[in-house]
């Protein structure tokens, strides 16, 4: 009887542990990933009705490194803008705070709080949505 019991727990055990193991498919978007890092724009848009439409974003100038936004450790950050006005590649930072919640980030630059939605983030790659306006980062 002993044995039954104890085949019979084992076989729930395993049986268990399967169902929780999921292809990677069923869990396409969940990640662990932290959201610290710097982050450089690659892509810019909307979302109008549920079409997405994305372009290089027109604040990267053509030349330089991506403008950037660093998200570190105690929550403060930084925001990162290349220019060539003044001189080539010139950058200009802007310090700031943030804070994340399970599907949000709000971020405050120059006294301007404003919360986004995080569709997506990976280990390489951040998407973020305000309203119809979408923001692609890569690390």
């Amino acid at each position: 009887m002993k044995i039954k019991s104890i085949l019979f727990a084992l076989a729930l055990s395993i049986g268990l542990f399967a169902t929780s193991c999921n292809p990677s498919e069923a869990n396409e978007g969940d990640t662990l990933a932290p959201i610290v890092g710097k982050w450089g724009i690659v892509k810019v848009g909307t979302n109008v009705n549920g079409v997405e439409t994305l372009s290089d974003p027109p604040q990267n100038t053509i030349g330089c490194d991506h403008d950037f936004i660093n998200l570190k450790v105690g929550n403060t950050m930084t925001s990162g803008d290349y220019s060539s006005t003044v001189s080539p590649c010139a950058l200009t930072t802007t310090s700031g705070t943030y804070s994340r919640g399970d599907s949000k980030v709000t971020i405050v630059l120059n006294g301007v709080t404003t919360t986004y939605d995080i569709v997506n983030l990976t280990l390489t790659e951040l998407k973020l949505r305000n309203g119809n306006a979408i923001s692609v980062y890569i690390r």
